[in-house]
């Protein structure tokens, strides 16, 4: 439902209203949402509000009549034909609580539609959100890569909040305004003339050109406020997300100069769109007064020629007065579908965006059978100018593990996101026991692969749901052994709240380890038919690093493993190493054959070697690494 109501649209990224974008196109587009084809409940009360509008405004329009009736009442020339004092005093009172009686009765049948409304207004707006918050999931990875994460939750709570106010304003303010404009105009025909009716139409008409000019000047100031808006937030998010960075840096007055540039444009823009409205609104006000004064004027006209009453002068300001709540909700309806179809527009945006990766039609699910992966000279790049991977060609048999080394650039972890299918190789084939994985459908090749990555980056929550997120449907006890397989549960149990400890955001509360450790209980309860180990160790002291790598072998025994690693140490028992350099496949072989080709392998291992040694004879001596030797270890 959510791709229909964006197809046909040009895909932009300019921040505005594009100029397929329309009312009635969203309106239209929103139907389904707000008429449920599955929720015969919510159909209901969608008539139920229906049959209570109606009434609601004929209670309306009763409660001038009522005020009429009352200053008839009350008027010198009513009374001077009364003689009996009772009487005298029970008639005025008796339309004066009928008035009242009208006015409350028309607040309850009013607030009583909305909240019947309600549930069909917020279900609606669920419904779209959630689609849309699915559609970016299924987006590919360079979508995501290529935009800021705090600036993409902005566009789905700006979304989400117009989508809001397109319903409520829509069904809850534009509907029941538009039937008492009709029954305004009715009764100004039936109890005075046409000249009335005629004044109040064209000060309507005035009212709206004016609201429409007005608003789509103040349009202008809303897309600044929105870009400044989203800038400033993004911003924020960035340095939060880098708390660390900033403090390794010093840098925090230059983030906060960063921020206060970008919030100043926001003040620059908000000060205009306050400034604006109070023009709006002064425009409006002017306007509407000259309609009703007019009016009042030609009541009281009547009055002298004897054909009106005094009631009939309170009747016609009530009704106008009246009128100008609607009248000004109208302005108002105006503003908000336009500002929110403004903020909708980017989520619309998103929307237009079809998903890189796509299954394709007829996809069937993966079958594993044993495990194989072959590479089929496959050839990648991320842009067409750099190409990554040049006719790669290997195969990791079932139950063997292959590990893949490199210097840093070389396509190492490349190859684990094209097995994962976030990217897709411009030409030459995966296979998984012989089936193109492009073929297939990418929930079930997914759910075949377990994933070990180099940085670890787990939820905001507790260490038991960031392992369970591994298989959901774990027991405790399964998630508490997967936690012993990676070297972590006596830690957990350490802690004061233990599996219910809270890691924080991206898990700053625990360190490079134990996040890493996490992960590979996580991947480890997965329990997948194939793994791939993208440099797991990486965060790791050697001590540590030593721990895991024997539960690791453990849990990849018996399974397709593919290692992308840095430290050699950690592959010498592979059952093929591959040595990838700018882009090909530079060596293959075990790591005995491949120290005794003395080739790009042999020099890697001799410097790691060397780097090695050089560490225990610094922490012998209780001295550090210098940089020279911290650069040839990365640089291996």
């Amino acid at each position: 439902m959510a791709r229909s109501m964006s197809r046909g649209r040009p895909s932009s990224q300019a921040v505005g209203l594009r100029p397929g974008t329309s009312m009635w196109r969203t309106v239209k587009g929103f139907w389904p949402y707000l008429w449920p084809a599955e929720r015969a409940d919510l159909r209901m009360r969608i008539i139920l509000a229906t049959g209570l509008l109606i009434i609601a405004k004929l209670v309306t329009i009763s409660v001038p009549y009522t005020f009429k009736w009352a200053t008839d009442a009350v008027a010198p020339a009513a009374l001077a034909g009364q003689s009996d004092v009772v009487l005298l005093i029970s008639i005025p009172l008796g339309l004066t609580l009928l008035y009242g009686f009208s006015r409350v009765l028309m607040a309850l049948l009013t607030q009583f539609r909305d909240a019947l409304f309600a549930a069909v207004a917020m279900h609606s707006v669920r419904r779209l959100a959630n689609e849309t918050f699915e559609h970016m999931h299924r987006l590919s990875l360079r979508f995501h890569l290529e935009r800021k994460t705090g600036g993409l939750t902005r566009v789905l709570d700006r979304g989400r909040a117009g989508i809001e106010s397109i319903v409520r304003m829509t069904m809850l303010t534009l509907a029941p305004t538009i039937v008492e404009f009709v029954m305004i105009l009715a009764v100004l025909l039936y109890e005075f003339d046409w000249r009335y009716a005629l004044v109040t139409i064209l000060m309507i008409i005035a009212y709206m050109v004016y609201t429409t000019k007005a608003t789509e000047w103040r349009m202008g100031i809303r897309r600044s406020m929105n870009d400044s808006d989203t800038d400033a937030s993004g911003k924020a998010v960035d340095s939060l997300l880098n708390f660390e960075t900033v403090k390794y840096f010093g840098a925090e007055g230059r983030e906060a100069a960063r921020y206060d540039k970008a919030m100043e444009k926001f003040e620059k823009a908000s000060v205009k769109a306050y400034v604006s409205l109070a023009v709006l609104n002064s425009g409006q006000a002017i306007i509407f007064t000259a309609g009703l004064t007019f009016c009042m004027a030609l009541v009281i006209d009547g009055i002298r020629q004897g054909r009106h009453t005094v009631g009939d002068f309170v009747l016609v300001n009530a009704m106008l007065i009246q009128l100008y709540q609607p009248l000004n909700f109208m302005g108002m309806v105006y503003r908000e579908i336009k500002q929110a179809l403004i903020d909708i527009d980017q989520m619309f945006d998103v929307l237009d965006h079809e998903p890189e990766i796509a299954d394709r039609p007829g996809a069937q699910p993966l079958h594993i059978k044993d495990g194989e992966v072959r590479f089929e000279n496959v050839r990648f790049g991320y842009t067409p100018e750099r190409t990554i991977l040049d006719g790669i060609n290997f195969t990791v048999p079932a139950g063997q593990t292959v590990a893949i080394v490199g210097p840093s650039g070389a396509g190492k972890s490349t190859i684990s996101r094209l097995m994962f299918r976030f990217y897709e190789p411009q030409s030459g084939r995966i296979l998984i026991d012989d089936q193109d994985i492009g073929a297939v459908k990418q929930v079930s090749l997914r759910a075949a692969i377990g994933m070990v990555p180099q940085d670890t980056v787990l939820f905001n929550d507790t260490i038991y749901y960031n392992i369970r997120y591994g298989r959901w449907d774990a027991s405790r006890e399964e998630i508490e052994a997967a936690a012993q397989l990676a070297q972590i549960d006596g830690f957990i149990k350490s802690l004061p709240d233990g599996y219910e400890t809270n890691v924080g955001e991206r898990g700053l509360k625990l360190s490079g380890g134990e996040k890493q450790r996490v992960a590979i209980a996580r991947t480890i309860l997965k329990a997948p038919p194939i793994l791939v180990l993208d440099e797991a160790t990486s965060a790791l002291d050697s001590f540590t690093e030593r721990e895991i790598q024997n539960a690791l072998e453990a849990v990849s025994r018996g399974r397709t493993t593919l290692v992308i690693a840095h430290r050699l140490s950690t592959i010498i028992n592979a059952d093929e190493i591959l040595v990838l350099e700018k882009g090909k496949i530079a060596e293959r072989g075990r790591h005995g054959e491949l120290l005794e080709k003395k080739g790009i392998y042999a020099e890697l291992w001799k410097r790691q070697r060397e780097v090695a040694e050089a560490r225990q004879m610094l922490e012998k001596t209780g001295e550090t690494l210098t940089t020279p030797v911290l650069l040839a270890d990365k640089g291996a």
